[in-house]
C-alpha cells in the first residue's frame, strides 16, 4: 500500500513540480494534491494526483488530513507579492499566517512525519548579503512578517508538540509552469508576458536590485530530501542559486534569449535591494546542485511559455488600501502598463 505525502498550492510552480518528480521518482508515494487555484491552474496538475479543489484555510483540510493520513507535507501555497502586500494586508495574512496556521494544527493532530514549510528571503528584508540562515530576520513588508510569524508558529509547534519540520527559504525560483500571467509577481514570468503582447518589459527603479535566480529542476529532489534526509530535522535551509544579478542584466539576459523586448522604468518600489543568500547548508544537508545558469534556465521556460494560451492576466479590481500605491498599480492605471 502506498504511502501519502500532501502537497499544498500543488497548482503552483513548485506544487506542481515536485508532485511531477515525486510521481516520476517516488512511485511507492501517492500526491496529495490541495490547491484554491487563485494563483494556480488545473491543468499544471498530473492527472495521477489525488486533487481538492479546496483552501488552506478551510476546515475541509481536517477531513483531508483523515482520509490519506500523509506521511509528509509540503505546505508550498501563499500569495507571494511582496510589493503589493502592503497593500492587501487582510489577504495576505489570511492567505500566508492563517491558512499555515491550519495545516500546522492538522500535521500536529495526525502526527505527520515531517512538514516542510517553504518560507521567503523576504524574512531577511534589508540585512547584510549575503543572507544566511544565522542571520536574525527583519523583514520590511506584510509578506515577509507573514512568511516569518508563520516560521516561528511552526519551531514552536515542534518545541510545544514535538512536530518535526523544514523550514526551506527558497528565492526567486523560475521554469515550466510558472503563472506568467499574475501582475504582480514572479518578475521573469511577467517580463515574458509583456514581451508575448507588445507591451514593454518593466523595471521599478533603475534597476540595480540584485536577485539569485533558482531554476525549479534544480531544487526538487532537494525539496525531497528535506522531507526525508533525518539531517534535514529542524533545520532552516535557504534554497536556490547563491549567483547574483541586477534586475537589469537579467533583464538584459531574457531580452538576448526572447530575440528583442524593450524596457520601460517605473517608479521605485519600496523593496530590499540586495537580497542574495547563502547556500553552504542546503549543499551540506539537501545536496543541492546548482546546475543551470540562468540563460539556459531561460531558454527552457521561454520555449516553454510560447506554447501557453493566452490566458486572461490576474489584476486586483479592488485594493484593501489604495492609499500611497504605485502609479502602475492605481485603479485607474493598471490597464496602460500591462494591457
Amino acid at each position: 500500500m502506498k504511502e501519502s505525502v500532501v502537497i499544498t498550492g500543488v497548482a503552483g510552480l513548485l506544487g506542481s513540480r515536485l508532485a511531477d518528480w515525486i510521481l516520476l521518482n517516488q512511485p511507492n508515494y501517492e500526491v496529495i494534491g490541495i490547491d484554491n487555484l487563485s494563483g494556480g491552474f488545473k491543468d499544471n496538475i498530473d492527472g495521477r494526483v489525488r486533487f481538492y479543489a479546496i483552501d488552506c484555510a478551510s476546515n475541509d483540510i481536517q477531513d483531508i488530513f483523515e482520509t490519506h493520513n500523509p506521511k509528509y507535507v509540503f505546505h508550498f501555497a501563499a500569495y507571494a507579492a511582496e510589493g503589493l502586500s502592503p497593500f492587501i494586508r487582510k489577504y495576505n495574512y489570511q492567505n500566508n499566517l492563517v491558512a499555515t496556521a491550519n495545516i500546522v494544527n492538522e500535521c500536529i493532530r495526525i502526527d505527520v512525519k515531517r512538514l516542510v514549510f517553504t518560507s521567503s528571503m523576504a524574512v531577511y528584508g534589508n540585512g547584510t548579503p549575503p543572507f544566511d540562515e544565522s542571520h536574525q530576520p527583519a523583514p520590511i513588508d506584510p509578506y515577509g512578517i507573514a512568511k516569518y510569524a508563520c516560521e516561528m508558529d511552526i519551531q514552536v509547534a515542534g518545541e510545544q508538540h514535538n512536530l518535526d519540520w523544514c523550514i526551506i527559504r527558497p528565492h526567486n525560483v523560475y521554469g515550466i509552469k510558472q503563472n506568467i500571467w499574475d501582475t504582480y509577481r514572479n518578475v521573469l514570468g511577467i517580463w515574458m508576458h509583456q514581451y508575448l503582447n507588445d507591451k514593454p518589459l518593466s523595471i521599478f527603479g533603475d534597476g540595480s536590485q540584485k536577485r539569485a535566480f533558482s531554476f525549479i529542476d534544480d531544487i526538487l529532489e532537494p525539496l525531497w530530501n528535506s522531507a526525508t534526509f533525518e539531517s534535514a530535522s529542524r533545520q532552516i535551509i535557504n534554497l536556490g542559486s547563491a549567483t547574483e544579478y541586477s534586475i537589469l542584466e537579467a533583464n538584459e539576459i531574457l531580452k538576448e534569449v526572447m530575440g528583442g523586448g524593450n524596457t520601460a522604468f517605473l517608479e521605485q518600489r519600496h523593496e530590499v535591494n540586495k537580497a542574495h543568500p547563502t547556500w553552504t547548508k542546503s549543499l551540506e544537508i539537501l545536496q543541492f546542485n546548482d546546475k543551470t545558469d540562468l540563460r539556459t534556465g531561460l531558454l527552457t521556460m521561454w520555449e516553454w511559455a510560447q506554447q501557453q494560451p493566452n490566458r486572461e492576466r490576474f489584476v486586483w479590481s479592488e485594493y484593501e488600501l489604495e492609499k500611497g500605491i504605485y502609479d502602475f498599480w492605481k485603479t485607474s492605471e493598471k490597464a496602460k502598463v500591462d494591457g
